[in-house]
């Protein structure tokens, strides 16, 4: 017992160290300077758009997505696993109360209370090792669920300037096509008297027919994108509306660039794959201390008795029993089990690197977009202007019969396309600001409507836990 005493707290589990990873020391697009200051990628982003009605969007989807309240469930899951691993580091304690009555010549009562506490001797850290594996794994959870908020706001965000933008679209085609419809209706005047060819009706009876099925299609694709958002934020789509109709009310905030090296620290997805091989190291020294001898310690004490007319009698002397148990012979399986969690941990290194490298994606893609975006938007406005002088030009021409009617058609359907193309533009310009803010982690870790759901502490450090335990190979 004095040995097992002096032993407990022996570790078995490998140092640990953060995998060496690619870090770049910049990134290879430069961050645009936009109209509006830079804002610090931080808690609540979408407030930065200054729309009231995406704030109160987001902030329902916090609080009333489903795959969200999956999520922070199997956290509450993990705690719950690490709670019972965590068991084996106490003695655990039974009590057992018996009363029996014999009846022979005379009314026999024996009654006994026993205390029976175990203790197993955690001579190699091995139970130690076994609790710090499932606590890490919920601080992975943890990690998890707050990569699923961030997520979940990202897609929310998306899907409203996507609907937004489908909606402006829909309006902009039913606009060109009852244009068109009424130009259709001046050219069959002019057809019936001799001033208009019948080829001139058909193909402007095909615009028209064109732009209707644009209208149709971009309703379709406005409704869907309408349901999806319901059911992003926890509702049910049959009566879900919007109340803007437009993309004017949200601004295009210009995203203050993080460090490469803090993305590693502001991403979810990052601390979550390195708690996984936090997690992995010390199944490798619950492994390799079982292969080691367990001591376990048993004690019973109680009260007992065999008389009539007392309930129990006095304090039983107490037993003691230890006992040793080496594993001799179990066909492979003790060495199979080291051998796999230290595969799982190459796998899980791999895992942690790669987290990094498609971080690192994610940001170059949207500082990309972002700067491309902008750009494109520039030039498209220029081209939106240019369509809409030589739209009104060719409309004057052909009425005063200076132009030909494929010059006026042509000219009508270039309007459309340019503008359609700016409404576009514009969508995808917000949403690589999004992208932005997803990529350089979301702030959502500091975010008050998700800490209600999760109590549960995250070192700042993800090697907080090995420093509680020191280990040595």
């Amino acid at each position: 017992m004095a040995m097992a005493a002096l032993m407990t707290g022996c570790s078995l589990v490998p140092t640990y160290q953060r995998p060496a990873a690619p870090l770049a020391l910049d990134w290879a697009t430069p961050q645009t300077a936009g109209a509006s200051r830079p804002v610090a990628v931080a808690d609540r982003w979408w407030t930065t758009f200054n729309s009231p009605e995406l704030t109160r969007l987001e902030d329902g989807a916090l609080t009333g997505n489903f795959d969200l309240q999956a999520a922070v469930a199997r956290l509450r899951e993990a705690e719950a696993t690490a709670t019972i691993a965590g068991a084996a580091l106490y003695p655990s304690v039974d009590l057992a109360i018996t009363s029996e009555r014999k009846t022979s010549l005379q009314v026999q009562l024996n009654n006994s209370a026993v205390l029976e506490p175990t203790y197993e001797a955690d001579l190699w850290g091995k139970n130690r090792a076994t609790a710090d594996s499932a606590t890490a794994l919920a601080h992975a959870t943890q990690f998890d669920a707050q990569t699923a908020a961030l997520t979940l706001t990202g897609a929310v965000a998306n899907t409203y300037i996507n609907a937004l933008s489908l909606q402006a679209r829909v309006k902009l085609a039913q606009t060109i096509a009852n244009d068109a419809a009424q130009i259709l209706k001046l050219i069959q005047a002019q057809s019936s008297l001799g001033a208009a060819s019948q080829l001139e009706v058909e193909q402007q009876r095909n615009a028209v027919a064109t732009f209707d099925a644009a209208v149709v299609t971009l309703q379709q694709q406005f409704e869907q994108s309408l349901h999806s958002l319901a059911v992003l934020v926890g509702v049910s789509p049959s009566g879900f509306k919007l109340g803007a109709n437009n993309l004017d009310g949200l601004e295009v905030p210009t995203v203050a660039s993080s460090k490469p090296s803090d993305v590693i620290v502001q991403r979810p997805d990052i601390r979550a794959a390195e708690a996984r091989l936090i997690s992995a190291n010390f199944d490798i020294g619950a492994a390799r201390a079982a292969l080691l001898p367990d001591i376990s310690i048993t004690a019973t004490f109680g009260l007992t008795n065999q008389n009539h007319g007392k309930i129990l009698g006095p304090l039983a002397l107490p037993d003691l029993m230890t006992s040793l148990l080496q594993p001799v012979f179990a066909g492979g399986a003790l060495r199979g089990q080291l051998n796999l969690d230290r595969a799982h941990a190459e796998e899980l290194i791999a895992t942690y690197r790669q987290s990094i490298e498609l971080a690192y994606q994610d940001v170059e893609d949207a500082l990309s977009a972002a700067a491309r975006l902008e750009a494109l938007g520039r030039i498209d406005g220029v081209a939106v202007d240019s369509a809409r002088r030589a739209s009104s030009l060719a409309d004057a021409q052909y009425r005063l019969g200076a132009t030909d009617f494929l010059t006026f058609l042509t000219t009508e359907r270039t309007l459309y396309q340019a503008e359609d193309a700016l409404l576009q533009v514009r969508a995808l310009r917000l949403q690589a600001a999004v992208a932005l803010f997803q990529a350089f982690g979301g702030g959502i870790d500091t975010n008050a409507a998700l800490q209600q759901t999760m109590t549960a502490p995250i070192p700042a450090d993800p090697l907080a836990l090995t420093r509680q335990n020191p280990s040595s190979e």
